[in-house]
């Protein structure tokens, strides 16, 4: 076995991001990610882990998000829109592994910014930032179930903060794409789609670039979300099958394409179904069609050159 020590991005990826070389690469990937923003529409898939998304890069997507649920789940914890399941610290050094193991633009699902006051949401932020992200998203939920959307004002001024803490990160900041999600349809707002325009809308004024409000499922409100906002692009966030192809929600104006966590909760189904199968028949039958493990192993080989392995 070698003795070397492991490289910098194995013992801190925060740290390695850093490097002369990582700047350079995250200056392109960040011009790269706004042209995507500019015209037609692009899938933006969520990995949960360095394997994901390193699968997902293979298959050829332009970029790629976080997602907070996924990699929560694969922690064996709760997707919390607070600092007490899945920390700050720990949320960061997720987000720079994927953003050090991949060549492509990677966006932060970075929850509620990880701060009330707008103050601490700019320290926060410009923490994200430099862990080279090409953007990052700042959610305007609360967490308290009495009180589950900051007040206009107050949601306004964290991304305000949010937007400044970019600008004022130098380098590093230009050109990171800042999304502002309302959630008024997660949260069960009564009327989700007009108090999420009047929130995106404002979010915009404030300088977000890429308005946000997952929930929304047929093709009007879609539409109309997408005419509330523009200029600036709408990201759509797409769960499960609402009906509607890649094809036809870009025909409605939506310039990008989400899944949140629902990759994960793809391969969580596969694993649990597997798994019961064997608990409760003692058959082996989940364990039917798997992918190759050859595939996977060729995939994650690296030659010395440190280049990926050949897969199918």
């Amino acid at each position: 076995m070698s003795s070397a020590a492991p490289t910098p991005s194995v013992l801190d990826p925060i740290a390695a991001a850093h490097d002369a070389t990582s700047q350079a690469a995250f200056t392109a990937r960040r011009k790269v990610f706004r042209a995507l923003h500019e015209r037609g529409c692009f899938v933006i898939p969520n990995p949960w882990d360095v394997g994901s998304a390193r699968y997902l890069q293979h298959l050829g997507f332009p970029a790629l998000a976080t997602t907070s649920a996924g990699f929560a789940f694969s922690q064996g914890l709760s997707d919390s829109a607070d600092d007490v399941e899945i920390s700050r610290e720990r949320t960061l050094a997720h987000i720079a592994s994927i953003t050090t193991a991949v060549d492509l633009p990677v966006s932060a699902d970075f929850m509620s910014g990880y701060g009330v006051e707008p103050e601490a949401v700019a320290e926060s932020v410009a923490r994200c930032v430099a862990t080279g992200v090409a953007g990052l998203s700042i959610e305007d939920a609360t967490g308290d179930p009495m009180s589950p959307l900051y007040d206009l004002p107050t949601a306004v001024a964290r991304v305000r903060a949010a937007r400044q803490a970019i600008d004022r990160s130098g380098p590093l900041g230009k050109d990171v794409l800042l999304t502002a999600r309302a959630e008024c349809y997660h949260v069960g707002h009564p009327d989700p789609f007009q108090e999420s325009v009047r929130r995106l809308q404002a979010y915009a004024a404030e300088g977000a670039d890429v308005l946000f409000a997952p929930g929304a499922q047929n093709a009007s409100e879609i539409k109309a979300l997408v005419e509330a906002v523009a200029p600036k692009p709408l990201n759509l966030l797409v769960v499960h099958d609402i009906g509607l192809s890649v094809g036809e929600i870009a025909a409605l104006g939506v310039r990008r394409i989400s899944v949140g966590g629902a990759l994960a909760l793809a391969a969580w189904t596969g694993f649990m179904r597997a798994a019961r199968t064997l608990r409760s028949e003692g058959s082996f039958a989940g364990l039917a069609g798997l992918v190759p493990y050859a595939q996977i192993n060729n995939l994650f080989t690296r030659d010395v050159g440190g280049q990926q392995g050949e897969a199918g």
